[in-house]
Formats: C-alpha cells, sequence, structure tokens
C-alpha cells in the first residue's frame, strides 16, 4: 500500500496526469483512502515501538525504571490492539454504494388515515436531517390525503447519502394516540421506507425495447396544464413488470427523466439483491435482511422514546428525532455494522491462519 501512494502522489503530481481530469480525481480519491490506513500503521509501529522499549525496561535491573516500564505496559498495550482493531476494520471493503445518493420511497402501511400521517412524519424527519447535512432533496412524485401521506419517493443527492441512510429500509411502526381518538387510545400503524442507491446509466442497461412507456393527462394541482396536456408518464419495464409514474413536471420530457431515475434506482437494487443472496448472507444478516416487511424500528410518543429492534437500542429523545435529530440512531447501526466487518474479518484471518 506504501508502495502504492508513493506511485500515485507521483503521478497527480505529474502535469500531463493532471490534464485527465477524471483519471486525476480517481487518484486523488485513491490517495486520501491509502493515506487513512497508511496513517493509522504510523501510529501502530510508534506504540509498537514505545511498548518494546518499555518491556525491556521492565527486564531492567533498575527498580524504578522497572516500575515506570510496568505501569506503562497496560495502557500501550490497549492503545496497540485498538490501532491494530482500526486498521483490520479500514482494510475490510467498505460498501461500494455509500458514496452514492439515493431515491427514497416512503408509502402508507397498516393504519389509515394514522399510517398516511406517520408517513408524512417520516417524509419530513428525512427531509430535516437532509437539511442538516445539506444534501439536496428534490420530489419526484407524491400522493397526499390532505394531511398526511400515501406514497411519496424523493432524491436525495449529497455527499455519502446511501452511507448514512442505508439502514432506513424497511417497516417503521408508530404507537400514539390519534388526534382523532375520543377515548385516549394508543394505536398502531406503520409505514414502509425504501432507501434505493441511484444508478448510473452506464451501470443499468435499459433495453428500450423492453420498456411501454404511456402518457396521459396530469391529475390533482398543477395549473392551466392539468388535464389539457399529456404530460404525465407511465413507463413499464416489461421484463420485470416494473410501474413508474411520473407526473409533478408539466414537461414530459421531465417527467419521463425522472421516472427513468426511479427505474434504473429499482432496477440496480433489484440485481443488488441478487448479489447479496449469491454472495453475501452473511452480511445480509448484520443488519437485517432489510425486506420491506421487517419492522425495523418503534417509535412511542407517549413515553418519547424510539426502539430499534435490529441492534436492541432504546433512546428517549423521538421529539428531537422527527425534527432531524437522526445521529444518534444512524451512529448506533454504523457502529454495529463496523463491530460486524471487523468480526468477519477476524474470523477469515483465524481461517486462514489454521
Amino acid at each position: 500500500m506504501q508502495a502504492r501512494y508513493d506511485e500515485l502522489t507521483r503521478l497527480v503530481s505529474d502535469a500531463k496526469a493532471q490534464a485527465n481530469a477524471s483519471t486525476y480525481r480517481a487518484n486523488l480519491k485513491a490517495i486520501a483512502e491509502l493515506q487513512e490506513v497508511l496513517d493509522r500503521y504510523a501510529d501502530y509501529q510508534r506504540v509498537a515501538t514505545d511498548l518494546s522499549n518499555n518491556r525491556e525496561l521492565a527486564a531492567s535491573a533498575d527498580p524504578d525504571l522497572r516500575a515506570m516500564a510496568e505501569e506503562e505496559i497496560p495502557a500501550l498495550e490497549r492503545r496497540e490492539a485498538a490501532f491494530m482493531d482500526e486498521i483490520r476494520l479500514l482494510l475490510v471493503p467498505k460498501d461500494p454504494n455509500d458514496d452514492r445518493s439515493v431515491v427514497l420511497e416512503i408509502r402508507a402501511g397498516t393504519g389509515g388515515d394514522e399510517a398516511a400521517l406517520f408517513a408524512g412524519d417520516l417524509y419530513r424527519m428525512y427531509s430535516r436531517y437532509a437539511e442538516r447535512k445539506g444534501w439536496v432533496v428534490d420530489v419526484m412524485s407524491l400522493s397526499d390525503t390532505g394531511g398526511g401521506l400515501k406514497e411519496v419517493v424523493a432524491s436525495i443527492e449529497g455527499k455519502a447519502v446511501y452511507e448514512r441512510m442505508k439502514h432506513e429500509s424497511g417497516v417503521h411502526r408508530v404507537q400514539r394516540v390519534p388526534v382523532t381518538e375520543a377515548s385516549g387510545r394508543i394505536h398502531t400503524s406503520t409505514a414502509t421506507v425504501a432507501v434505493l442507491p441511484e444508478a448510473e446509466e452506464v451501470e443499468v442497461q435499459i433495453d428500450q425495447k423492453d420498456l411501454r412507456v404511456d402518457t396521459f393527462c396530469s391529475s390533482g394541482p398543477g395549473g392551466q396544464s392539468v388535464n389539457t396536456t399529456y404530460s404525465a408518464v407511465r413507463i413499464t419495464h416489461l421484463p420485470t413488470g416494473l410501474v413508474v409514474s411520473q407526473q409533478d413536471e408539466k414537461s414530459q420530457i421531465k417527467n419521463r427523466a425522472k421516472a427513468m431515475k426511479v427505474l434504473r434506482a429499482r432496477l440496480y437494487e433489484i440485481e443488488m439483491r441478487k448479489q447479496q443472496e449469491a454472495i453475501a448472507k452473511e452480511r445480509r444478516g448484520q443488519v437485517g435482511t432489510g425486506e420491506r416487511s421487517e419492522k425495523i424500528r418503534t417509535y412511542n410518543f407517549k413515553e418519547n422514546r424510539i426502539t430499534d429492534h435490529r441492534i436492541g437500542f432504546t433512546m428517549h429523545q423521538l421529539t428531537n428525532a422527527l425534527e432531524g435529530d437522526l445521529d444518534a440512531l444512524i451512529d448506533q447501526m454504523a457502529k454495529h455494522e463496523q463491530a460486524e466487518r471487523l468480526r468477519q474479518a477476524t474470523e477469515s484471518e483465524a481461517d486462514v491462519a489454521e
């Protein structure tokens, strides 16, 4: 890795190499990734050297030197082990989708009007979280119920969106007293969330012969052009049966582009799932399967509590979370994933050793 780092550093300083913008950016990104590992390894080497020196001093005939060395050894051993764990984790291949933007889909589940209200709460929660992160949210389609949301599909673009959002997919459950409940009885409703990494056009090849494109008049709010021009688009992917509709834009061209963006993301997710089922079943198990039918989290309004059932984590800051303060929850899932990756890497090392 050091040799590769030195070679890349030489390349990026070469004026000719800088002329190719895409290669130059790729090399800079590779340098940054290598730098993190090499810096941590340098820390490890310094601590290992200090530990070796102290162990030699612990065998000294001088009682003062021996006592001082013996006192420092436990702390150095802990630091050495911690650095080694970090290095192992850095060497484990990262999720290749972590840097991607996402398509977020939220749909009301069981619970009628209350489920639609909860779906709206979730969308506002993620929108506010995106705002805190400096991400850009673009609503691609939305079906409201006059207070709640039956369904919303939105694009969220920014740095490492999928890395932070990928564990949000699944069934979210809410327990609260609806405003229409006179007796004060707590109701339970659900909403489903899907977080799909955006796919580049070159990654998902879509044959135009596999598409059926229908145009129709838009419905709902939208001004004079509603119901007068065929600007709305419905795209059916014939091999899979996936259907995507888009009517938010007044331009048929823009609606088609947005619909293709969603279709591409859904097809990419299908391919990802096939790969996961074929080669990474164990990895999928580390944070739940992500299937839509799996209850991943409960929001209890009476106790101001959120519980993530996958890792058994509970916090009593529901109000803050709904305002977009999600880092505490998301950090716990990230730590869990890292711990599992480290465990698997350690087990792999043990298998190789045997």
